[in-house]
Order: structure tokens, then sequence, then C-alpha cells
């Protein structure tokens, strides 16, 4: 049986809803400890596109990157707007706030404080 959470399973369709971008951040939205190879891996993208595309996110203040060590920890700025010209006014706390409480929800509320500023 095909699990439809899979993220796999869903990015290897010839189109997306949402650009390249906005899957990224969705993904970081609702895994806050993900590291770009996971990333990669779960979004059938190379790991240098998905470190341009959180370089593009993080300089439009979409996305802040903390690095620990090694590793870096991606956030999502829900307060920043949403860059589309028919949308503009929207934050992205509007876009995406309900898919990380709906995520938060599932999972005992371990990812809604990690994954926003």
């Amino acid at each position: 049986m095909k699990n439809t959470n899979d993220v796999s399973n869903v990015v290897h369709n010839h189109w997306y809803l949402v650009s390249s971008h906005g899957a990224v951040l969705f993904y970081i939205a609702v895994h806050p400890e993900c590291t770009i190879r996971k990333i990669a891996d779960d979004m059938a993208l190379t790991q240098r596109t998905v470190w341009g595309l959180i370089g593009d996110l993080r300089r439009a203040e979409m996305l802040n990157v903390r690095r620990e060590g090694r590793r870096h920890h991606y956030t999502v700025n829900l307060e920043a707007p949403f860059r589309h010209p028919i949308i503009k006014d929207l934050t992205l706390k509007n876009v995406l706030g309900e898919l990380v409480d709906r995520t938060a929800d599932r999972s005992g509320g371990n990812h809604r404080e990690p994954s926003i500023v």
C-alpha cells in the first residue's frame, strides 16, 4: 500500500503546484532539524541545489540559518511576507501556519517551536 505521507512519493511527479523554493520552505517548516542531505534525498534534488535554494530563502529573509559546530539549523521566519504578486500582503504565517500546527499536533508538539522564529 502506498504511503501518501511520504514526501518522496509526491515529488517524483513531473510538476509541482509550489516552486522548488516553496517546497524546501514547506519541508523545513515541518522538519526543522533536517539536514541538506535529508532535504535533497526526500525531495529528489541534489545537495548543491538545496544549498542554493536555502541561500535564496535566507537572502529573502524567509529562512534563518544558525550554525552549531559543523551543523546548520534552519528555521522559517513566519513573519516574512509571502513573495507572490497576487498574495503579497500575506505573511508566511498565513500560508504555513496551519501546516506547522498540524505537524506539531501529529508529533506531539515537537516541531512547532523549533520551526518558527
